[in-house]
C-alpha cells in the first residue's frame, strides 16, 4: 500500500512539472512575441519618418519617399509591407502598414503614420 501513495505523488509531480514547463513555454515565446511586434511598430516609425523626411524638402518627391520607406521596412523584417505617401500643400503625411514575423499566430498588422510641414524657400 505505501509504494503505491509513493507511485501516485511521483506521478501527480510529474504532471505538475508538465503543466508548469508549457506554461513557461507560453510564456517564453509570448514575450518574444511581443518584442518582436514592438521592433515591427519602431521600424513602421521610422520607415515613415524618414519617407517624410524625404518628400518634405523643396525637392523632394514621394517616389524617393516611397523608395526609402520601402528600403526601412523591408531591411527591419517587415512583410506585406503598404505605403502610403500624401504631399499636400502644406503638409506631407506617409502611412506604413505591414506585418511582423509571428511565432504564435497571433501578431497583427501594423500601422504607423508620420506627418511633418513642407519646407518653403522664403526671401530674407
Amino acid at each position: 500500500m505505501r509504494g503505491r501513495a509513493g507511485d501516485e505523488r511521483g506521478l501527480s509531480e510529474s504532471t505538475q512539472w508538465a503543466v508548469l514547463f508549457s506554461l513557461l513555454m507560453l510564456l517564453t515565446l509570448g514575450t518574444i512575441q511581443a518584442g518582436i511586434h514592438l521592433h515591427g511598430r519602431n521600424v513602421a516609425q521610422r520607415a515613415a519618418t524618414a519617407a517624410v523626411d524625404a518628400a518634405r524638402g523643396s525637392f523632394g518627391s514621394t517616389a524617393e519617399a516611397q523608395q526609402v520607406a520601402q528600403g526601412i521596412a523591408q531591411s527591419g523584417g517587415l512583410q506585406g509591407v503598404t505605403i502610403r505617401i500624401s504631399r499636400g500643400v502644406t503638409t506631407v503625411t506617409a502611412d506604413v502598414s505591414g506585418s511582423a514575423p509571428a511565432i504564435l499566430d497571433i501578431a497583427g498588422r501594423i500601422h504607423e503614420t508620420a506627418s511633418a510641414p513642407l519646407e518653403r524657400v522664403s526671401q530674407p
